[in-house]
């Protein structure tokens, strides 16, 4: 297995040096191959490090404010990591200031996509930023692992929408009641098919791991594989 020796900025590739650690699909473990769903809820006290293959994608998601980017700056070391504020910040950078982001809201979300499928397809490990609720990016995120010969996971944070609301403050940066509302519905959908029918309910995916506000801040590490000799 591997951990990172170095950082950098978002999107920049890693390197890594051997680590020891038992390797299995028990939970929870100090190191924890997550395969099928696997649901940290109500474990809080207990470290979990979490370990894919070299070639796995992870999508780490939540409601807007439940944590995902902390989490994303905290393994970013690990592999490359694609979020769509990067893509949005590129945008505004360069657009008139009194031009609603509504309006150019396509054009970066094709370009979001663009990052996202040659980053599937270059292969090594990758972190993606998404907020799981949309079915159809699901599908399309899947689709294109496969066709990139890549497993993709999925890190699920269900801190609750409270939690949530307090971490937008605490970012000053508020989500619409409209748009929180559709995410929170379609996160709730995503986690009631996992519960009702595991990863069958969710094609595509290799792993589903869930965890709550308790656990967030003590699953600090996880790692890739060595790349193929």
């Amino acid at each position: 297995m591997s951990t990172p020796i170095s950082t950098g900025p978002v999107g920049s590739r890693p390197t890594y040096r051997p680590v020891s650690g038992r390797v299995d699909g028990s939970c929870p473990s100090p190191l924890t191959a997550p395969c099928g769903v696997l649901d940290l809820r109500g474990a809080a006290g207990r470290d979990v490090r979490l370990s894919y293959p070299f070639d796995a994608a992870v999508v780490v998601c939540g409601l807007p404010g439940s944590g995902k980017s902390t989490l994303l700056r905290a393994w970013s070391g690990s592999a490359c990591v694609v979020d769509p504020r990067v893509t949005r910040s590129s945008f505004e950078a360069w657009m008139p200031a009194w031009l609603p982001y509504a309006l150019y809201r396509p054009a970066a979300r094709l370009r979001h996509m663009c990052w996202l499928r040659r980053e599937l397809r270059r292969g090594g490990p990758l972190l993606i930023h998404d907020c799981g609720s949309r079915s159809w990016m699901r599908w399309w995120l899947a689709r294109t692992a496969r066709g990139a010969g890549r497993p993709l996971h999925m890190v699920v944070l269900d801190v609750g929408s409270e939690e949530a609301l307090s971490g937008q403050r605490a970012r000053r940066r508020l989500a619409s009641q409209r748009v929180f509302s559709l995410h929170q519905r379609g996160l709730a959908r995503l986690l009631a098919q996992v519960d009702r029918g595991g990863l069958a309910r969710v094609p595509g995916i290799s792993s589903v791991v869930v965890f709550d506000r308790g656990q967030r801040d003590r699953i600090t590490t996880v790692t890739f594989g060595l790349p193929p000799a």
